[in-house]
């Protein structure tokens, strides 16, 4: 089964490798594909349950709140844990007060600064990515896959020696891939509250570099620079840390 075979679920748009096709790192290798998968909820069809099967993962990593649990549960999948690990997304109590583009554009800045400056997220991201440095074929997802994950995805590329441009393109990607249910959420947006409040919640539904920056700039102000901020702000020893690399790494 090639990458794009099992990256191509039908029912889950936004699953995909961490590693892309093998992305470069800076240092002339590439990253390891068939490690580390990312994706959005796992509201599966039968035959991609299969397929998700099929891929021997041992570890399902579930971002979201109890409350999104609650609503959508994960299936089972054969041979694989499931664990949860309860970051911060998107307080959909401020979503709903929202009155301009802005109000939303600045709820999702806020949310990529918690990932550095929220102490409960910094100790959750810590957790993951020590569960992850425990072995390959691990999932990891949130709800739409570009917040939660797209950071979490972020930080593995950067531990592997990946570049920032080929990291924001990874980032960005999640445009692209989710844009058969990015679609199907607008349409019940403007459905229950019309036209004009979908494009007031429109920046909540992307992936943006503005968010992502955020996040760096979060990085920047409070630790530096990321391997301070893995260290320092994550807890992550160089144990970890090399364990990682060395997963992700060919």
């Amino acid at each position: 089964m090639s990458n794009e075979d099992y990256l191509r679920l039908a029912t889950v748009d936004n699953f995909r490798d961490v590693a892309g096709d093998g992305y470069a790192t800076t240092d002339g290798g590439r990253v390891r594909t068939g490690v580390f998968f990312r994706s959005n909820e796992l509201r599966l069809s039968g035959p991609d349950l299969a397929t998700l099967t099929g891929l021997g993962l041992t570890a399902i990593i579930d971002l979201r709140s109890q409350g999104e649990i609650d609503r959508h549960p994960d299936p089972a999948v054969d041979g694989a844990d499931w664990l949860h690990f309860d970051l911060f997304g998107i307080p959909m109590e401020r979503v709903a007060a929202v009155r301009t583009v802005a109000d939303a554009e600045e709820i999702m800045e806020t949310v990529y600064r918690g990932f550095v400056d929220d102490e409960h997220s910094r100790a959750q991201l810590g957790n993951v990515l020590r569960q992850l440095s425990t072995g390959a074929k691990q999932l990891f997802h949130c709800t739409a896959g570009k917040d939660r994950t797209g950071w979490t995805a972020a930080l593995l590329l950067h531990i592997a020696g990946v570049d920032d441009a080929t990291i924001a393109s990874d980032y960005l990607l999640t445009n692209a891939r989710s844009a058969a249910s990015r679609a199907r959420l607008e349409a019940s947006i403007v459905e229950a509250a019309g036209p004009e409040r979908a494009a007031v919640f429109a920046p909540t539904l992307i992936a943006d570099m503005t968010f992502l920056r955020a996040a760096s700039d979060a990085v920047q102000a409070s630790y530096g620079d990321r391997e301070r901020y893995l260290r320092d702000g994550l807890g992550l020893d160089d144990e970890t840390l090399g364990r990682l690399r060395a997963l992700l790494r060919d």
